[in-house]
């Protein structure tokens, strides 16, 4: 029987306080949540917008790029490695799919985060449960002296619905599209998240300076 490889892991000589020395903030995850079409990615991009322009460090994890690459699609890894490697490691939709997805990403999101980079993530992230793994991982929430801040942008599935930038809950709808959430797949919303914005009701600019208000508050950066 062949053992197990040892995998130690690496203390450096550059530590997580002389990175976020150099960059003059905190490093942490900030976890945008909701429905497709809810507006995730349109204010993490406003609130990267704000942070960058008053110096901050920041990276936006977005979910249809980070398919692109880091958990590309079956179909995707099979036209450049072939059929076998592509249902080996590309991720569809299924519930298990989803699940690895947001692992890989709360991963990734936590090294960026120990960059002392202000990281924000924008994820349908259904799973209650997957988003709390995600917490655990960092430490916890912010006001617990965690890296990890929750913000559900809480807008109702009508609204999203009515929008549908990319036809896919028309695609849903009519069968063409399986496991889509708020569907025929659930959303669990999050029983404790640190920020709930009220999508739809606001205006981006105003949904995007909370957020950076909350960042102020938990002393991640300086007003």
């Amino acid at each position: 029987m062949s053992q197990e490889p040892i995998v130690v892991w690496h203390q450096h000589s550059v530590t997580r306080a002389d990175r976020e020395k150099l960059a003059g903030h905190r490093g942490c995850v900030v976890w945008f949540t909701g429905l497709s079409g809810s507006g995730k990615s349109t204010v993490a991009s406003a609130v990267e917008a704000l942070l960058n322009a008053s110096g901050v460090r920041t990276y936006l994890l977005d979910g249809d790029n980070v398919r692109h690459g880091l958990n590309a699609t079956p179909q995707t890894l099979a036209a450049l490695h072939g059929e076998a490697y592509g249902a080996r490691f590309g991720l569809g939709f299924a519930p298990e799919d989803r699940v690895e997805n947001i692992r890989r990403i709360g991963e990734v999101a936590k090294l960026m985060a120990d960059a002392g980079v202000v990281v924000l993530t924008a994820f349908v992230s259904p799973y209650r449960a997957d988003r709390d793994a995600v917490r655990q991982a960092l430490g916890g929430g912010l006001a617990a002296g965690g890296d990890f801040a929750e913000v559900f942008v809480d807008t109702p599935l009508e609204v999203c619905e009515s929008r549908d930038p990319k036809g896919l809950y028309k695609k849903a709808r009519a069968g063409q599209i399986k496991h889509f959430t708020g569907i025929d797949d659930p959303y669990e919303p999050p029983a404790s998240p640190e920020l709930v914005l009220a999508g739809g009701e606001e205006s981006i600019e105003s949904l995007a300076k909370r957020v950076v208000e909350m960042l102020c508050e938990a002393g991640v950066v300086r007003r």
